[in-house]
């Protein structure tokens, strides 16, 4: 999940639910230079012992658990490290990680995770309970100033360590309160507050356990070349701009990995989805990604031998508004947006008819959660009262609006659309600020932050 950086100065206008389009062809064998690129006329195979995955990624923000967010940064995490559960993928339900059972007293205020004694990093260390304290502390203190330390916030002395999210707020502790380890195999949850499932919630990468070697979450060394307990390990430091290489952790306490390696390719961001297709195309790569543009042809070629993949994922796609700053302060300048912009058009202009207009908040896939219609006239666009709302609101034709997004993702299309739309329909002069994705994290959370920002959410973890 990716949350706004305030849900003070933002709300969410405009939203696809978000679906995925990908390309899967035949893993190599041992050889590198028998890889995908002389197989992938053959389609999928069945799963074999070894072999080099490649494919391209563009630059993560951190691989490190205490700060990995985005999708690339948890691709690579989720591989290095493995935390007290899992996810099933068959059942989409929780299972054994690192915790072989757990348990919580009735009011769901107090876990106890009893772990799998004997497992370790890959250079040889506990993973014991102290492992899990250590990283969860790392990440929590307010000096790591990580993102998604949030997930973490329901823990016992969470806002004493971390702050309280105000500039002025300091920590007055150095620890998380409801950690204890009352002995190496087990690990006592205290909670500030009933949550019943707070062990799904451990699903997320910033609750890993480290080694000691970890040290603070300043530390580029383990930044670069965390060592973990997961599938798989770095085989060198994370190149960056150029590339991450993994190999298969033989230490590892569960399904040893099939592959002996998995080579991830870092691209330029500008056009990353284009450069992925054509990696596939040429034998570079054995899994891409599809440009919007592209997906009839990728469907018409690459379907038929099963190497074509489309689903509805567990998330959504949205433009994120600032509420704070002018142009869009007011409640009617937001509406305006919204009903100024053409849903369906962009899916079947842009997504070739491969998403969903989104009516909710919650995607369809949630269905213990999703309600069709929350917002039934995010339908359909009404320009005639759109135009009445915008004026009304005091962003007239001629209004500078900005709409920043993250590049490398796909995103170039669709919300040049947004901006052709809102340009046309409202008149506006909409500004498309292009920024790699952790650059676009600063804007979001800048002072002056104003206007639309590209955004997505996805379930954290399997609820309901």
């Amino acid at each position: 999940m990716r949350r706004p950086p305030s849900y003070a100065r933002y709300v969410r206008v405009s939203a696809l639910v978000a679906a995925l389009a990908l390309l899967l062809v035949a893993c190599g064998g041992n050889d590198k230079k028998n890889s995908a690129a002389d197989k992938n006329q053959q389609g999928t195979t069945a799963s074999k012992q070894g072999g080099v995955f490649r494919l391209g990624i563009i630059e993560p923000t951190a691989i490190d658990p205490y700060n990995s967010q985005e999708s690339e940064g948890i691709l690579v995490t989720k591989q290095l490290f493995t935390g007290l559960v899992e996810i099933d993928n068959a059942t989409s339900e929780i299972k054994p990680g690192v915790a072989e059972k757990w348990s919580k007293n009735s009011d769901c205020t107090q876990w106890t995770f009893n772990l799998r004694p004997g497992t370790t990093f890959s250079n040889g260390d506990p993973v014991d309970a102290n492992a899990f304290i250590r990283g969860w502390t790392r990440a929590a203190k307010q000096a790591a100033a990580s993102d998604v330390a949030y997930h973490m916030a329901g823990i016992a002395g969470f806002t004493d360590i971390h702050g309280t999210g105000d500039a002025a707020s300091k920590p007055t502790a150095t620890t998380l309160s409801g950690l204890s380890a009352p002995d190496p195999n087990t690990l006592a949850v205290k909670l500030s507050a009933a949550d019943c499932e707070f062990d799904k919630k451990t699903l997320q990468p910033v609750m890993s356990p480290v080694p000691a070697s970890a040290g603070e979450a300043d530390n580029k060394t383990f930044n670069d070349m965390p060592i973990g307990n997961g599938p798989f390990k770095l085989k060198e430091p994370w190149r960056h701009d150029q590339g991450i290489t993994l190999v298969r952790n033989d230490s590892y306490f569960g399904q040893k990995a099939y592959l002996d390696e998995v080579d991830l390719t870092i691209q330029p961001t500008q056009d990353a989805l284009e450069a992925e297709y054509k990696g596939v195309q040429s034998g570079q790569y054995d899994y891409a990604r599809i440009p919007p543009a592209l997906i009839p042809q990728a469907k018409a070629t690459y379907e038929p031998k099963g190497g074509f993949i489309h689903k509805l994922s567990y998330g959504i796609n949205y433009l994120l508004v600032n509420v704070v700053n002018p142009p869009l302060k007011k409640a009617d300048a937001r509406k305006a947006i919204s009903l100024a912009i053409d849903r369906q058009a962009i899916i079947d202009g842009v997504f070739k008819g491969l998403q969903t207009k989104a009516t909710s908040m919650i995607p369809p896939p949630l269905k213990a959660f999703y309600q069709p219609d929350v917002c039934a006239e995010c339908a359909t666009p009404d320009i005639a009262k759109a135009k009445t709302m915008a004026a009304a609101a005091g962003i007239p034709p001629g209004t500078k609006v900005s709409l920043a997004f993250n590049t490398g993702g796909g995103h170039e299309a669709w919300v040049q659309a947004v901006q052709e739309q809102l340009q046309k329909n409202l008149g506006l002069k909409v500004d498309l600020q292009p920024a790699p994705f952790a650059e676009l994290l600063k804007k979001e959370k800048a002072n002056d932050a104003s206007g639309l920002f590209r955004a997505a959410w996805s379930a954290d973890y399997p609820s309901g």
